[in-house]
């Protein structure tokens, strides 16, 4: 089915060519985020951790004609109370230039119809709190924020002392 949005804008998966694509859209994010001190993604992590022997995520980009215009990254997660997988969203990012244009409806349209071909059960993402544009985006399309969970992250040094070791790589 095609719409107004499907003829701006394609969705494609992304290969090992579009690394540096890749980058570019996560160095960007990071900027958006106000956390670019803490990207430390390159070329060689990311062909090791999507496109090598045991690839952990996909990626999918979205274009205006030749343009990037945003990216969405997403691996499979596991629902112990549904007994299935699920797609956890990790970002979704579209450029300033894109937005309010539907591409981030297409994004998840997209991975919604990934999950119910592949039998999923879920998608789950998480938004930053200040980012009003991205909440009201998501409660317009119908999705449903869980206000009964706080997210936890273990990295660096807290993680290195829980296990006595020292620290891995930070992500």
């Amino acid at each position: 089915m095609s719409n107004a949005i499907d003829s701006v804008f394609t969705l494609r998966p992304a290969t090992i060519e579009d690394t540096p694509t890749i980058l570019h859209c996560i160095e960007e994010l990071a900027a958006y985020e106000r956390i670019d001190d803490q990207c430390v993604a390159t070329d060689a992590l990311l062909k090791a951790s999507l496109f090598g022997p045991d690839p952990v995520a996909e990626v999918t980009l979205g274009f205006s004609g030749d343009d990037v215009a945003g990216f969405a990254l997403w691996f499979r997660s596991f629902s112990t109370l549904l007994s299935r997988p699920g797609i956890y969203l990790e970002d979704l990012f579209v450029f300033e230039q894109f937005r309010g244009r539907g591409l981030g409806r297409l994004f998840l349209s997209s991975l919604a119809r990934t999950a119910v071909e592949r039998g999923y059960g879920r998608v789950e993402w998480a938004v930053l709190t200040w980012n009003t544009n991205a909440l009201a985006f998501y409660d317009s399309i119908g999705a449903a924020p869980l206000r009964d969970w706080t997210t936890y992250r273990l990295t660096g040094d807290a993680m290195a002392s829980l296990t006595g070791g020292e620290a891995g790589p930070r992500k």
